[in-house]
């Protein structure tokens, strides 16, 4: 029987015999630049610059462990705001804020350049424990996380410091078993990698499959057989010959009912393209003093948001309002002013958003867009029957495909825990590799 020992942390528990749990600050290189933050280190100057600026190692560099792609470069006449310590090959640079924790070993080909303010650099002495193992620990289980983000400094966005850094305990094996637990362990993770990855792939099907539905039954009807008709827009062809065209106007007024008062505090909010209720007394430093200026929104309401038209990635900009509530006026409020289904019109214009129809309409520096503008477009308007049965029919058919869109993302869930669960038993020395 495996013999074990007393952690003397209550989370952790047991560990095997022979492994130790080490600050941080004991399994780093003697070198004299170990753990430094960027904002200390000493100003760039013109001379450090080539032509296309300076190269920055920042998040997303660690984060997707990619330094080909990095394409933060500052200019000359910015480098009097950037502060850090030139990165060299088989420095480790960690994550500071936001995404707190992960780690990434930079590769023997790079740029030369110096890390970002929220990116802390170190070097391990590989006598003591190997990198895999350490990555492994960082950027694949909770061990390290959970020791992080108890300790961060967190407001409205995690950070920690490298002092608490250097203090985190490591599990450490004999230096015999560490690769050979590494090794182990990585290939399992590629293994269960594989998994995840074939289910996330099953969601984004699934995903497409609903936004393709949505669009061939607002823009072709249900009845296949129906006489149909050149549309003049571009982006849609045909549509049945009976159904009308009218810009969004003819539908539709804004409508600016503003909460002076402050007297409502039923708090909407649209995200992800639903408008859902949001904490009003939540803390986190992203809501305003009052709601004076928020719109008050009425049942049956079509939300846009219209801003940052340039950065149309995801498609979401759409929501439809099911409560009266208060929301951001930074919005644009429809009122339907006719007799109407919104729900139909709600699926049309989010069509429009999946099919990019938004993209780029918007003007100035964020490329924002207001009623007048947007009320401009061409829509069409089966029958107040058709409306109804074609709202009734996508409301039931999201409904079957998101119920197994959450089944998917719950096993991603699992998967996630099952992975983490696998490393910390393993790292700790509650089971062994044979």
């Amino acid at each position: 029987m495996r013999e074990m020992k007393d952690s003397g942390i209550e989370w952790i528990g047991e560990i095997g015999k022979n492994i130790k749990l080490v600050p941080l600050k004991y399994l780093l290189s003697s070198e004299e630049d170990n753990i430094k933050v960027g904002p200390f280190g000493s100003q760039l100057t013109g001379n450090d610059f080539v032509e296309d600026g300076y190269w920055v190692y920042n998040q997303r560099s660690v984060i997707d462990n990619n330094y080909k792609t990095n394409n933060t470069n500052i200019s000359e006449d910015k480098y009097q705001l950037m502060r850090g310590f030139q990165v060299q090959t088989d420095d480790i640079l960690i994550t500071t804020r936001g995404t707190i924790g992960k780690i990434s070993r930079v590769p023997l080909k790079h740029k030369e350049g110096i890390i970002h303010p929220c990116i802390i650099k170190f070097r391990i002495d590989e006598k003591k424990i190997c990198y895999s193992l350490l990555q492994l620990l960082f950027n694949y289980s909770d061990f390290v996380e959970k020791q992080i983000l108890y300790k961060s400094n967190a407001t409205t966005i995690e950070v920690i410091y490298s002092e608490t850094l250097k203090n985190i305990y490591i599990p450490v094996p004999t230096t015999v078993k560490q690769l050979g637990l590494a090794q182990f362990l990585e290939k399992k993770c590629v293994q269960i990698d594989a998994i995840y990855l074939n289910i996330k792939s099953q969601i984004d099907i699934l995903e497409q499959y609903k936004q393709s539905v949505i669009t061939e039954v607002v823009t072709k009807g249900l009845n296949t057989n129906v006489k149909m008709k050149d549309s003049g827009i571009e982006w849609i062809g045909q549509i049945p010959a009976h159904w009308k065209l009218h810009p969004l106007y003819f539908y539709f007024v804004e409508r600016k009912n503003r909460n002076t008062r402050g007297k409502e505090n039923n708090l909407l909010s649209l995200s992800y393209g639903r408008v859902i209720r949001k904490d009003i007394n939540a803390n986190g430093g992203l809501l305003p003093e009052n709601f004076n200026t928020y719109n008050i929104v009425e049942d049956g309401d079509i939300i846009i948001r219209p801003t940052d038209l340039q950065n149309d990635k995801r498609s979401l900009r759409t929501g439809l309002v099911k409560e009266h509530g208060i929301i951001t006026s930074a919005y644009i409020d429809l009122m339907p002013i006719r007799h109407i289904d919104t729900r139909y019109f709600h699926y049309l214009l989010h069509s429009y958003d999946i099919m990019k129809v938004f993209y780029n309409m918007g003007n100035g520096v964020r490329q924002g867009l207001n009623f007048s503008g947007f009320s401009r477009l061409m829509v069409f308007e089966p029958s107040y029957k058709e409306q109804v049965l074609i709202s009734d029919y996508l409301d039931e058919k999201i409904r079957e495909i998101d119920v197994l869109i959450d089944s998917k993302k719950e096993q991603l869930t699992i998967i996630e825990k099952y992975k983490k669960n696998f490393i910390f038993e393993y790292v700790t020395g509650k089971k062994e590799v044979k």
